[in-house]
């Protein structure tokens, strides 16, 4: 069972590509030297990279390669 909410994952995966996207965007401006096509550079990896994140985060949550067991607990 995963010890993270799917509401935390989203957050997590929204916050992520604002860092991202905004690097994304300041790359591609330095390089195009366009505003427009930076802002739809950036505009399309935001959206599409939040969906693949979030699923990437799921699938690792289901992987048990690196985490450690827990001993449930027992009320005494």
């Amino acid at each position: 069972m995963s010890n993270e909410h799917r509401h935390r994952s989203i957050v997590k995966a929204i916050s992520y590509r604002v860092t991202g996207t905004v690097f994304t965007f300041g790359v591609a401006w330095l390089l195009t030297g366009k505003l427009v096509l930076a802002a739809s550079i950036g505009g399309i990896e935001a959206v599409s990279k939040v969906f693949i994140y979030y699923w990437h985060e799921r699938l690792w949550d289901k992987i048990k390669y690196g985490k450690k067991i827990q001993p449930p607990d027992y009320e005494i």
